[in-house]
């Protein structure tokens, strides 16, 4: 196996997931991984760019920040590649109006959508929010219109909160995709477009970047598939079984 070093070779960025990587969600916003607030003081020292690619649907940007910094993370609005806002830009492009499955908490990200009849459905990791009656209004609404049209802010398994395991936005994109006979656009990880777009940001090419996540699908798959090296941590929604499966990537964990 190759050392360390050779796989560090000509990387001069880093991309973080949030969940699983530095925090578990939870009552109050979660906790802080042990150590994780230290490990990214020094990177934020290093001569590496740093930015952080997030799946986190359930909040808005703004309030993910705030509560990563009341923890004691150094990070800024600015640094953060998140799908509500990439979703925005899909919607006015495309002259889109959504019906929203998502959480109160991430609402305001949308405040300057149109949302009068729609004419596509956003769904979001929308945690109480996705009871029967509003999953079902969901359908409705897909099953009305002529070329129904669902983007799914990610599309996650599960993830890991301080209570244990939690079903992600993934689960309820698939029954809405069974359901009508559709495929959802994903806006988030593993797009491609989004793993992109965060690489604009930080000035660099694929080459040039590390993806590091918790989530062997969606960053260290999602980040390879873009032509990225990644590598999936210990933490959060890890599984030693994914190994003994052989579903880790060629790039290893650690």
């Amino acid at each position: 196996m190759a050392a360390w070093s050779e796989r560090l070779a000509g990387v001069r960025g880093v991309l973080l997931d949030i969940s699983g990587v530095l925090l578990d969600g939870g009552k109050d916003g979660g906790v802080p991984i042990p150590g994780s607030v230290e490990a990214l003081a020094r990177l934020k020292r290093s001569q590496l760019k740093v930015r952080f690619c997030t799946n986190e649907s359930q909040v808005s940007r703004k309030d993910l920040v705030g509560l990563l910094r009341h923890m004691g993370f150094d990070i800024s609005e600015g640094e953060v590649t998140s799908p509500a806002p990439a979703a925005c830009l899909v919607l006015k492009e495309r002259g889109l109006r959504p019906h929203l499955l998502v959480s109160d908490g991430v609402r305001s990200e949308f405040h300057r959508i149109d949302t009068s009849k729609p004419n596509c459905v956003v769904i979001a990791d929308a945690g109480e929010s996705f009871s029967y009656q509003n999953v079902n209004k969901a359908f409705q609404v897909l099953m009305e219109l002529e070329n129904p049209v669902l983007i799914s802010l990610g599309k996650g398994r599960y993830y890991k909160q301080t209570s244990g395991l939690m079903l992600d936005v993934g689960a309820y994109m698939k029954a809405l995709e069974y359901a009508c006979g559709i495929e959802a656009q994903v806006v988030g990880k593993p797009a491609p477009e989004f793993f992109q777009s965060a690489l604009r940001e930080m000035g660099l090419e694929a080459h040039e970047a590390i993806m590091i996540g918790d989530d062997i699908v969606g960053d260290v798959g999602g980040a390879q598939s873009c032509g990225m090296r990644a590598v999936q941590v210990r933490t959060g929604k890890f599984r030693a079984e994914h190994l003994a499966r052989g579903r880790a990537a060629t790039w290893g964990c650690f």
